[in-house]
C-alpha cells in the first residue's frame, strides 16, 4: 500500500462518505493533554478566564436564542388579556393566569404534570444533543453571555481586558470598570423588577418603586432575584456551571457514545503541532489541529474540549466557530471540532450515518412518554370544567326536625367559578328519595356566582321525617349545574352524607 495520502476530489468531497484523503485510522490515538496549555492561559488572566469573542454560525444561534427568550421573559408581563396581565401568578389571591385560563390550587396537579413534561423533555435533550439547554436556553449561560457582550463593549476584547486588570489604578480604569458595573447593576435591577411582575400586576408596580410602597416580599425578591443575576451572571460566570450546577454532574448518566456532543475528531487532529500552511502536516506526521489554542481562549467555562468530553462543557459550540475559522485559513476541512457522536469519530461514521442512530430505544421511549404526557396535559386543561366544588358538613349541626314534618341537614359548599364570566348556579340531590336542596340564606335553589371567584355558599339539604331510613349516616350526592351567558355549560358534583336523628 502507497504511503502517499491521496488527494481530495476536484468536485469537492462527498458529503455522504468519508473524506477519502482523511483516511481512518486503525489505531486510536489518544489526545495529547493540554494541560500546561491550559494553564498558561489560565496564568496569563491571574486564574481568572477571559473568554475571547468568536463569530459564528452558533454564535449567531446563540444570539437568535438570547433575543427568543429575553422577548418572552421581558415583554410577557406586560401583555393584556380581558383587561388584566395576561400572565399573573397571584400568589395573595392564590389564582394563577395563563392567557384564558385561569387556574386555582385545586389545579396543583396541572403543575405535577408540567414538571413530569420538563423532566422527560430535559432526558430526551441530553439523550439527544448533550447539554443542549445550557449552552442556548439556560438562565445562567443566557444572562452571562449577555454581561460578557456589556464587558466586550466597555473593556474590548480579551488582551485588551487582561491589560486592564493588570495597569494600576487611574482615573481611566475607575471609569472604566464603573461603567461596566453600573450597567451591569441596572440590567440585573431591570431583570428584579421583570420577575416580580409575574406575581404582581406590572403596570402598578412603578408607582410603588417611585413611593417605596412595594410589600415585604416584593423587596426580598426584587433584591435576591437582581442580587443573583449580577454575581451569578457577572463575577461566579463559569464557577457555576462548574461547581454549582447539579445538571452538569449527572448529565453523563444520559450520554453515550451516539449522543452529539461538542466532540474534538482527535483521528483528525492529532498528532498537534504548529506549521507553515505550505507544508503537508502528513508528511510531518501532524494532524489538522495546529495546536494554537484558540479553542481554549473561547471556552466560556475554560476547559479544553481536545481532553475529550467534561462535565464542564456547556454545549454553546464556540470552539466549533474559531476552529472552524482556523481550518478555513489554513485550507484544511472544516468541523475538526463538531457537533457528533463518539461512535461517529471513533468509526469513522459520516454525519448522516450518526444521525440515523440517535434515534435509539431509550430516546423513542422518551418522545412517546412526552407526546402522551403533554397530549394529556392539553387536553386536561382546555377540556377541564370551569366550575369546582367542595362540601362541608356542619359539624356543630348534624340533623334537626323542622316544620313540614322534615329533616334537615346543613352544608357549606365552596364553589369556584374558574372562568371569566359569571355563571348561573341551579343545585340538586340525590340519594334520598324526596330529598331537597336549597340556600341556607335566601331559601332558593339557584344563583349568580361572579366570574373568576370562590364562594362558601350555605346550603341545607331536607328530606321527608317518615323517609322509612333508619337512624344514622346515608350517602348523599349534590350536584351545581352552571350556565354561563356564552352557553358553556360546565358541572360539578360531590358526595357527603346525610345525618337522620334518633
Amino acid at each position: 500500500m502507497s504511503s502517499e495520502a491521496p488527494k481530495a476530489p476536484e468536485n469537492g468531497p462527498d458529503k455522504n462518505q468519508a473524506p477519502a484523503w482523511q483516511p481512518p485510522r486503525l489505531e486510536k490515538k489518544e489526545p495529547t493533554r493540554a494541560s500546561p496549555q491550559l494553564e498558561k492561559i489560565l496564568a496569563d488572566g491571574n486564574g481568572k478566564i477571559y473568554a475571547r469573542s468568536v463569530k459564528g454560525n452558533f454564535d449567531r444561534i446563540r444570539i437568535f436564542m438570547i433575543f427568543f427568550t429575553q422577548i418572552i421573559f421581558y415583554g410577557l408581563p406586560w401583555l393584556q388579556w380581558n383587561d388584566r396581565q395576561a400572565v399573573l401568578f397571584d400568589l395573595g389571591a392564590r389564582k394563577f393566569y395563563l392567557f384564558g385560563m385561569i387556574l386555582w390550587p385545586q389545579d396543583a396537579i396541572f403543575l405535577a404534570v408540567l414538571l413530569i413534561i420538563s423532566a422527560y423533555a430535559l432526558f430526551l435533550f441530553t439523550a439527544v444533543a448533550g447539554r443542549l439547554f445550557c449552552g442556548y436556553a439556560c438562565p445562567q449561560s443566557v444572562y452571562t453571555k449577555i454581561m460578557m457582550w456589556i464587558e466586550l463593549k466597555v473593556e474590548g476584547d480579551r488582551v485588551a481586558r487582561i491589560r486592564l486588570d493588570e495597569q494600576p489604578w487611574s482615573f481611566k480604569k475607575f471609569r472604566i470598570k464603573f461603567t461596566k458595573h453600573s450597567l451591569w447593576i441596572l440590567f440585573s435591577l431591570w431583570t428584579g423588577f421583570t420577575f416580580i411582575g409575574y406575581f404582581a400586576p406590572i403596570r402598578e408596580l412603578p408607582g410603588h418603586f417611585l413611593a417605596l410602597t412595594l410589600g415585604t416580599w416584593q423587596w426580598i425578591w426584587f433584591w435576591l432575584y437582581s442580587g443573583a443575576i449580577l454575581s451569578f451572571a457577572g463575577f461566579l460566570r463559569e464557577s457555576i456551571c462548574r461547581y454549582a450546577c447539579p445538571y452538569a454532574r449527572f448529565q453523563s448518566a444520559m450520554v453515550d457514545d451516539d449522543t452529539f456532543v461538542v466532540s474534538y475528531d482527535y483521528v483528525r487532529g492529532e498528532t498537534r503541532g504548529a506549521r507553515s500552511k505550505k507544508v503537508d502536516p502528513k508528511e510531518q506526521g501532524l494532524g489538522d489541529c495546529i495546536n494554537c489554542s484558540l479553542c481554549v481562549q473561547v471556552c466560556p467555562t475554560g476547559i479544553d474540549i481536545r481532553e475529550g468530553l467534561q462535565y464542564m462543557c456547556i454545549g454553546c459550540g464556540a470552539c466549533i466557530d474559531v476552529c472552524n475559522q482556523v481550518m478555513e485559513k489554513m485550507d484544511y476541512e472544516p468541523d475538526l471540532i463538531r457537533y457528533t457522536s463518539g461512535n461517529a469519530i471513533s468509526q469513522r461514521l459520516t454525519q448522516p450515518q450518526a444521525r440515523k442512530r440517535m434515534f435509539r430505544p431509550r430516546v423513542l421511549i422518551y418522545i412517546t412518554l412526552l407526546v402522551i404526557v403533554t397530549v394529556v396535559l392539553l387536553f386536561s386543561m382546555f377540556t377541564r370544567d370551569t366550575l369546582k366544588m367542595n362540601i362541608i358538613r356542619d359539624r356543630g349541626l348534624l340533623g334537626r326536625e323542622v316544620a313540614g314534618g322534615l329533616i334537615e341537614n346543613v352544608y357549606r359548599l365552596q364553589l369556584a367559578n374558574t372562568s371569566e364570566e359569571p355563571i348561573t348556579i341551579h343545585l340538586s340531590a340525590e340519594g334520598i328519595d324526596k330529598i331537597l336542596i336549597k340556600r341556607a340564606d335566601n331559601g332558593r335553589d339557584s344563583f349568580v356566582l361572579p366570574a373568576a371567584t370562590t364562594e362558601q355558599i350555605p346550603v341545607v339539604v331536607q328530606i321527608p321525617y317518615d323517609s322509612g331510613l333508619a337512624n344514622g349516616m346515608h350517602e348523599i350526592k349534590i350536584h351545581a349545574q352552571a350556565k354561563s351567558d356564552s352557553n358553556h355549560d360546565s358541572a360539578a358534583s360531590d358526595t357527603s352524607n346525610f345525618y337522620i336523628p334518633n
